[in-house]
């Protein structure tokens, strides 16, 4: 569906499923140069097992409006705007990489709308290496290639991947090359590493996290390595982890492993 939220069209994945009264809600966000599309499996299973689902396209990605947000905590203002527009008043945030940032931010901010935390692939702080974070502005196409590759652990899909055969690197730098392509006015690539690189706010939005929280980490992520995504997890009161045989790509990799992550959080 299309929802005006803080004056920009934004366009919010439902899951196949309209929203229905007195359900819960999720909200799924995406990371740097994603879409609602990386959560497809897990937003349709809530979607259809008793849950809301709100998976939007950030601002100045894919569907969406606007210019993609300048740093994390202009992301977390949507994402508490996001719930205003649709009418909910308290939902579960589930991020992916620069996506769990958001929801952690958000989480502080909107302590009373957040009823469930859950990072996945998360980390602070969320460095970005100066030769990437120049390539993704001068040499866009050349710095997807390599976070695509980074990206998995492997190249063929392990067991559980949703189509045999497909090739999830490739397939993650054809929507990274998709997303970038549909917004040529502004580069959402070097914005969205550049919010990551340059959020400080991690410690006192992690201790100021109320509600119940999970990390969902890769053991192979590359990009995200588990022991920072660990680090960060320690910082919230009562959070838990769970470790993933899989990469920084572990909705694609692990999307069973990961929905019964969520399902199992969610469910208490």
């Amino acid at each position: 569906m299309e929802i005006d939220v803080l004056g920009q069209r934004s366009f919010v994945y439902t899951g196949g499923r309209p929203s229905v009264a007195g359900q819960p809600t999720a909200v799924f966000l995406h990371g740097v140069l994603g879409d609602h599309s990386v959560w497809g499996l897990q937003t349709r299973w809530f979607a259809h097992h008793g849950w809301n689902v709100l998976a939007p396209d950030l601002p100045g990605h894919a569907k969406s409006a606007g210019a993609p947000p300048a740093s994390v905590e202009d992301a977390a203002r949507f994402a508490v705007a996001l719930l205003d527009a649709a009418g909910v008043e308290r939902a579960a945030l589930v991020g992916h990489s620069l996506g769990s940032l958001i929801a952690l931010q958000a989480a502080a901010d909107a302590p009373r709308r957040v009823t469930h935390l859950a990072l996945v692939a998360t980390a602070w702080p969320m460095p970005v290496a100066p030769a990437l974070l120049e390539s993704a502005l001068r040499t866009p196409q050349r710095a997807i290639d390599l976070v695509a590759a980074l990206s998995h652990s492997t190249l063929a899909p392990p067991a559980g991947a949703v189509a045999a055969g497909l090739w999830l690197p490739g397939s993650t730098r054809a929507l990274m090359r998709r997303v970038l392509a549909g917004r040529r006015e502004a580069n959402a690539f070097h914005a969205g590493f550049t919010a990551c690189d340059g959020y400080q706010g991690g410690a006192a939005a992690a201790a100021a996290v109320t509600c119940p929280t999970l990390a969902v980490l890769g053991r192979r992520d590359q990009m995200t390595p588990p022991h920072a995504g660990r680090a960060l997890a320690a910082r919230i009161a009562g959070a838990q982890v769970v470790e993933l045989e899989a990469g920084h790509a572990l909705m694609a990799e692990a999307p069973d492993a990961v929905l019964g992550a969520l399902r199992g959080f969610l469910a208490a």
